[in-house]
C-alpha cells in the first residue's frame, strides 16, 4: 500500500498507543518496541490478545509474534520510503498450516483483514479520519 506521508509517520502510527487507535486497535498497553509484550484491545469485538515484540527497526521494519501455540503467527510490517512524503508499506504474516482444511478461507479472510487494516491506515493519515476503523464488524 502506498501511504502518502513520511516513513516516520507511518511507523510511529503503528507504535504509538494514542495513534494505533485511529486506525487499527481500539487500545494499546504500551509502545511497540523489541521484546516488549504488548496488550491489544478490540473494543468492537469485545477481544483482547497479546503479542511479543519480536524486532523493531526505526522507520523500516516490526516484526511481532501472535496466537497461541501451534496456531502463532508472525507479522513482519515493511516499510520503505519514496521520497519525503510517500511510504510504502508492506504486510507478511507467516506461520498458517497448509495441511489446514481452512487454509485457502483462512488466507483470503487474513487478506482481507491486512487489507482493511491498511486502507484505515491510509484513511487516517492522509485524509484525518478515523472513524472508519469501527465500520467493519463481522
Amino acid at each position: 500500500m502506498n501511504i502518502l506521508k513520511p516513513v516516520n509517520e507511518v511507523f510511529e502510527a503503528f507504535v504509538d498507543p494514542a495513534k494505533i487507535r485511529n486506525f487499527w486497535f481500539s487500545h494499546s498497553s504500551d509502545r511497540w518496541e523489541h521484546g516488549k509484550t504488548v496488550t491489544l484491545r478490540y473494543d468492537e469485538y469485545d477481544a483482547q490478545l497479546d503479542i511479543e515484540v519480536l524486532e523493531v527497526d526505526i522507520n523500516k521494519k516490526i516484526v511481532f509474534k501472535w496466537g497461541a501455540n501451534e496456531e502463532e503467527h508472525i507479522v513482519t510490517i515493511s516499510l520503505k520510503e519514496l521520497g519525503k512524503s510517500n511510504t510504502i508499506i508492506e504486510v507478511n504474516e507467516e506461520g498458517f498450516n497448509e495441511n489446514d482444511d481452512d487454509f485457502i478461507s483462512q488466507l483470503i479472510d487474513n487478506k482481507e483483514g491486512w487489507v482493511y487494516m491498511l486502507t484505515c491506515l491510509k484513511a487516517y493519515l492522509e485524509f484525518g479520519v478515523n472513524e472508519l476503523r469501527v465500520g467493519l464488524v463481522k
